[in-house]
């Protein structure tokens, strides 16, 4: 398995990482919190040995932002952090497993090799593109035909909910479950005011208009320009 260890002690992570590379496994390491979300989050990884303390951002954060990005590789907290809160907020962040030191490398190893018979995972979707609109799912960054394009989160949400049904008619209450998590009808122009603010930056300056409105059913991003 393909393993990122993310761990600042120096010796632990050497320890961590020689005992599953002497398993056959390949292994990156980050001694800090910041390089360790950067791999996290712009490498693919069978699973994560993640520490809770690291300098620059903590190891729940970069869980959470794993988690919120699509990343859905498993991750085994190794920490000193053992108080029963400590665990459940872990677990609740997305861990797999949470493993306290000290330790004995034997039980770290049958849990890996636990997590990696698992089923493999699909493989995580970062991107989106439909004709000349682009938008990366982890950098949240929006293009077309190369122009960045600057859009609130709720406008984020519903572009791309609206980019993985390219082509296909999407109604509003479809838009109101998905992008607003409504299971009701708020009797608001909440639908039609978003999408007139994302037609205005996507559309705009552009000689063809990718968002159209189809009468009587709902609207569509178009699947070519």
């Amino acid at each position: 398995m393909k393993i990122l260890v993310i761990e600042d002690d120096a010796q632990m992570a050497d320890y961590v990482a020689g005992g599953l590379r002497d398993l056959g496994h390949s292994v990156t390491v980050a001694a800090d919190g910041h390089r360790g979300r950067a791999l996290a989050l712009g490498e693919p990884h069978d699973l994560v040995v993640l520490d809770r303390m690291l300098p620059g951002v903590d190891g729940l954060d970069i869980l959470r932002a794993m988690r919120a990005a699509g990343v859905k590789a498993p991750v085994i907290f190794l920490t000193t952090k053992g108080g029963i809160q400590d665990r459940v907020e872990g677990l609740d962040a997305g861990a797999d497993d949470y493993l306290v030191k000290p330790f004995a490398f034997s039980e770290l190893a049958a849990r890996v090799h636990a997590l990696g018979r698992r089923p493999p995972l699909p493989q995580v979707e970062t991107r989106l593109t439909v004709a000349d609109l682009d938008v990366d799912l982890i950098s949240r960054e929006v293009k077309r035909a190369g122009k960045p394009i600057e859009l609130q989160p709720r406008e984020f949400k519903l572009l791309t909910y609206l980019m993985r049904n390219a082509g296909q008619v999407v109604t509003r209450t479809m838009l109101l479950e998905h992008v607003w998590d409504f299971h009701f009808d708020p009797k608001t122009s909440i639908v039609e005011t978003h999408l007139s603010r994302l037609r205005g930056k996507i559309d705009r300056d552009f000689p063809v208009e990718l968002i159209v409105t189809v009468r009587g059913a709902g609207y569509m991003i178009r699947d070519r320009a």
